[in-house]
């Protein structure tokens, strides 16, 4: 009887797994009305996003144009009058753009503190669709407005819709709102709605300056459905620099909100194929499950927000949102310690608990984890080694991804059983020992370093409660072993997968960890299966078929295509000219143009700004263009005691969507550039770029630098534009359909280069 038990506890515990994976987002189905407010149609939202990712719709393009005449015309079929704010804004990172904001507002009966609702519209340069990062927030926007606007009953307090352009540049719209807008101070809290993939369920990151304690308790009290959140992310994200329209908000105007993202299926970042088909319906209903509920209680309930005490929060199935006062977690850690100490002097004199069986679960323990977590360390760099091609995928997040963590996860799974079936002849409390000593060591970290993530110790103290079931009886019952260790399955799966799915294969270490400490809290269930070679064989055997199906595939197909690149650079003043290339992988269509088997370096190029700072890989010399070339006024030239001041305008010959200036001089003291100003920090930490201007309208570029007037630097521009395989002047093929535009970098540009010596 007791077999069957154990056999009904291991399916237990994987139909657990699957579901809690499962039950983190809500489902869809067309005319789909499971959300709090029955007016609101999903359906209607998605037709939104039809219209806007039919393109790429970057700021400067036609249909950049489309989408912003789209929304503000949807905005008025629903009642209200949207505005356009438009204006010059360069952001924090040096890039300047022509933001093109919607701005809408629905009046409350007691004006004063505004709900706002923002998402960017702007698709990222120059192949993304932009279906999901960020139509789909827009959309779901848009269809919330609509149906409180039919609803015909009016909120208490105003709501403003933001929807914001050049958040893909820079932030830029949401500077330029933060910087010129009345409104600012107006606003009382916000909701961002972002995406950094396609699929997979959307999280909840806090912004705020002071403590979390009454965003978390009016969260809570919204009653939302399918909360993705926990105080870990929101103690790394006040850590870790952040990029998000909110993150203006806080930093500039100290004004609170909640982002939600969507990061799975990370390979559609930024790219073409983040497109309307492939978005996962289930994510953008997780979006409008957050929008919904949120959008009725705060635009109800006063926005007087802030708060000195910050709260440890984490979901969990069932009870929603579990939070407690940051105050707790010293007690809580101190009690920890305490019962772990009290339990295992209960099991030594118990006889359940002895010295050399402790010691042997120190050594299984530490040999699984340092074992598993090298596997993990070393599975990326080897992956790249065998599939050299990945190099090629800048985010790092591979079309087969899932099942490379898939593959990690049952590799170290079978690790650890076969590691462990040397161990049935020792006290599980024994073996329990080392496990909970590394967790409560951990959360001790956690306690003094990083408190969001002090809920780590939450399950630490179930594991203990069967530690202490299994002093006393010598053979539980293996459900009840299994309903103490659901705290753990539940809060810690979902980050053996959100790791590496969000930051990159690279982080399959934290897979492997994940996986080898969750496995030890797990003893009290593992260790009654009494068949671990068996299941270490058949973990084996997991681990060969997932890598296969992996291996399956890892070609490129029209459904998962390679990112390459090319473009045409021309130096007008050394009358030369190059094909490049950022791919390392040997690609047959930009073969016909770049030997990518030999490096030039007959070239003064420098590297274009990129997200991940990628460069060059290969040049091949070519013949030059009848090309037009860059024109460059001097407006302005004076200089005063020690300081020159120079002023020049760009002129473009052409149609360009890019201009990118660098410079070697490191004593820039001022930079104004179309009537932005660049702060000093920016121009001190800058390096070799001194901005780069995404142009609108082939607009010409107005430069106002000062300099010591001892020094005579030198500007380099990069005149862009993205049309290499339109232009009659050249005749490069379509792309392979097996292949897109690579993001990230400047692509598929015919580029001229100018030198200027001051």
């Amino acid at each position: 009887m007791r077999n069957i038990y154990v056999f009904l506890t291991a399916i237990f515990m994987i139909a657990a797994i699957l579901w809690r994976y499962q039950t983190m987002t809500p489902s869809y189905s067309p005319t789909d009305t499971d959300f709090s407010s029955t007016t609101f149609n999903l359906d209607n939202a998605l037709k939104h996003v039809a219209f806007m990712a039919k393109q790429p719709h970057y700021p400067g393009t036609e249909s950049h144009t489309a989408v912003r005449d789209y929304i503000v015309q949807t905005l008025k079929d629903a009642g209200l009058s949207p505005e356009v704010q438009s204006g010059y804004t360069g952001g924090d990172w040096g890039n300047l753009s022509k933001a093109e904001n919607v701005v809408a507002r629905i009046p409350g009966k007691n004006p004063g503190s505004a709900l706002m609702l923002m998402s960017h519209y702007d698709s990222n340069p120059h192949s993304a669709l932009g279906a999901s990062d960020a139509a789909s927030g827009v959309a779901v926007i848009l269809e919330a407005t609509r149906s409180i606007m039919a609803s015909e009953e009016q909120p208490e307090n105003d709501i403003i819709i933001l929807i914001t352009d050049g958040e893909e540049l820079g932030l830029n719209g949401a500077q330029l709102f933060v910087d010129k807008s009345p409104l600012k101070k107006e606003v009382g809290l916000i909701l961002n709605f972002e995406a950094r993939g396609s699929g997979g369920p959307s999280y909840t990151l806090l912004e705020t300056n002071s403590g979390n304690e009454k965003l978390i308790k009016a969260f809570a009290a919204a009653g939302v459905k399918y909360p993705v959140a926990n105080s870990l992310f929101y103690s790394i994200y006040k850590i870790l620099p952040n990029d998000t329209d909110l993150t203006v908000f806080r930093e500039d105007a100290d004004i609170n909100g909640f982002n939600f993202a969507f990061i799975g299926d990370h390979f559609d970042y930024h790219t073409a194929m983040d497109n309307y088909d492939r978005m996962d319906r289930r994510s953008i209903a997780h979006q409008a499950s957050y929008l919904v509920p949120l959008m009725n209680y705060f635009s109800k309930h006063p926005l007087k927000l802030k708060s000195q005490e910050d709260l440890v929060y984490f979901d969990f199935p069932f009870a929603g949102l579990i939070y407690y006062p940051f105050e707790w977690n010293l007690p809580l850690f101190i009690l920890l310690c305490f019962s772990f100490i009290g339990v295992i002097f209960y099991g030594f004199k118990k006889g359940r608990i002895n010295g050399k069986g402790t010691g042997k679960g120190f050594q299984y323990f530490l040999f699984a984890l340092v074992l598993n977590g090298a596997i993990g360390y070393f599975s990326w760099p080897a992956l790249k080694s065998v599939y050299p091609a990945y190099q090629d995928i800048l985010h790092g997040f591979t079309y087969n991804g899932y099942w490379y963590i898939a593959t990690l996860v049952a590799l170290n799974t079978a690790l650890c059983f076969m590691i462990y079936r040397k161990a049935d002849k020792e006290e599980i409390p024994s073996l329990l020992i080392a496990p909970i000593l590394f967790w409560i060591l951990l959360s001790g970290a956690m306690v003094f370093y990083l408190e969001g993530a002090s809920f780590f110790m939450i399950p630490v103290f179930f594991i203990i409660l069967c530690m202490t079931i299994l002093i006393r009886q010598k053979l539980p019952s293996p459900i009840l072993m299994l309903l103490l260790c659901l705290p753990a399955l539940w809060i810690f799966t979902p980050f053996i997968k959100m790791f590496p799915v969000g930051l990159g294969l690279k982080m399959l270490v934290s897979s492997s960890l994940f996986t080898v400490l969750l496995f030890g809290l797990l003893l009290p269930v593992t260790m009654a299966f009494k068949a671990k070679r068996a299941l270490g064989i058949s973990g084996f055997l997991a681990f060969l078929i997932c890598f296969f199906i992996a291996h399956a595939k890892s070609d490129f197909t029209p459904e998962r295509p390679f990112p390459n690149s090319l473009i045409f650079l021309q130096d007008t003043d050394q009358n030369k000219a190059w094909w490049a290339t950022y791919n390392t992988y040997e690609d047959s269509w930009v073969s016909n143009y770049v030997d990518q088997s030999l490096t030039n370096e007959d070239s003064d190029v420098s590297d274009f700004s990129s997200k991940y700072k990628t460069s060059l890989s290969y040049m091949t010399a070519t013949e030059t263009k009848d090309i037009p070339q860059t024109g460059i006024q001097t407006l302005k030239d004076t200089i005063i005691g020690e300081v020159r001041t120079l002023e020049l305008c760009v002129i473009p010959h052409r149609n360009v969507n890019r201009l990118e200036v660098i410079t070697d001089s490191k004593n820039i003291s001022a930079c104004t550039v179309n009537g932005v100003r660049y702060n000093a920090d920016y121009l001190k930490f800058r390096g070799s770029r001194l901005f780069t201007h995404f142009i609108s309208d082939n607009a010409t570029t107005t430069i106002e630098i000062s300099f010591p007037s001892s020094e005579h630097p030198e500007l380099q521009f990069y005149e862009a534009s993205f049309d290499l395989l339109t232009n009659p002047l050249f005749t490069v093929p379509p792309r392979p359909e097996n292949t897109i535009p690579m993001p990230f970098v400047l692509n598929d540009a015919i580029i001229l280069k100018k030198t200027l010596q001051l």
